[in-house]
């Protein structure tokens, strides 16, 4: 079965003046750089063992820490989270549509999960350090060897009680659409009998920011992050919907084809199923 992308709501006009961008970076500025300085190295001795692998609340401490900090650079940037659903507790593949690098900090927030991401996000000032620490499987766009080893890596995950995270569009758009999924990247999740949980990402109201939090047409990752600082404060919701449990469909592209017309339906497109092999 072969279908166009799914269309997501259309981003409204960014509101506010020249002013009032300029006055965001006067007052976010310093916090990004307090979250930074102060608070990640906090998070990181937290995280070190032994005290790292401490249960509290029938959660470890590291991944709490990971979970309090990304909920904190949310914040920054202006991001209000509302979670609806709740995320599978058991080893658990996570997909979402992908919009922009917001999207790992954001399920960051609610979930510990090591993601499978380009390789070159390894590079990325910042964002890059933190994914290495926050177990980021990397993965070589356009290798199959790489591609294949991202597998192994996934199912051995699964299989010890860890959650993954990942994008199966495969890359960011602009925003305005839920491209298809790549079906390969849930063969892990069948052989390991894990379940799939699709996550719907929407920034501002009714997704109504998806293009404004994406990258523009050859927007750096830097000069994406610099634009967010000074945008509008707005609510970002990270819809869990019905996992799919793999016995109950018909091998990985099936369940590609229900996990993104879940996401699809969540984002208030039509419910039109697509995937890739």
């Amino acid at each position: 079965m072969t279908a166009q992308p799914s269309p997501v709501p259309a981003a409204a006009p960014a509101p506010g003046s020249a002013l009032q961008r300029a006055w965001r970076y006067v007052y976010r500025v310093p916090f990004l750089l307090w979250h930074i300085v102060v608070d990640l190295p906090v998070t990181l001795l937290l995280m070190m063992p032994p005290w790292g692998k401490l249960e509290l609340g029938g959660s470890r401490l590291d991944h709490r820490m990971v979970r309090a900090w990304s909920s904190g650079l949310l914040r920054v940037f202006g991001f209000r989270l509302v979670r609806i659903g709740a995320p599978v507790p058991a080893a658990t593949l996570f997909v979402a549509n992908h919009v922009s690098w917001v999207d790992i900090v954001t399920l960051h927030s609610q979930r510990m999960m090591g993601f499978v991401a380009k390789r070159e996000i390894a590079g990325w000032p910042l964002v890059g350090w933190l994914a290495t620490r926050g177990e980021t499987i990397f993965h070589q766009r356009g290798s199959t060897e790489s591609l294949g080893g991202v597998l192994q890596v996934m199912l051995a995950r699964l299989r010890t009680g860890h959650s993954v995270g990942v994008f199966p569009e495969g890359r960011t758009g602009h925003g305005d659409e839920v491209g298809p999924f790549h079906a390969r990247i849930f063969l892990a999740a069948v052989e390991a009998g894990a379940p799939v949980q699709p996550v719907a990402l929407r920034y501002g109201a009714n997704a109504s920011a998806q293009t404004i939090v994406a990258f523009r047409p050859k927007e750096s990752f830097l000069a994406n992050f610099l634009r967010l600082i000074g945008e509008p404060a707005r609510v970002v919701e990270v819809v869990f919907l019905q996992p799919i449990v793999p016995g109950d469909a018909e091998g990985r592209r099936r369940i590609a084809e229900l996990a993104r017309a879940r996401i699809v339906e969540a984002m208030g497109g039509e419910p039109e199923p697509a995937a890739k092999p």
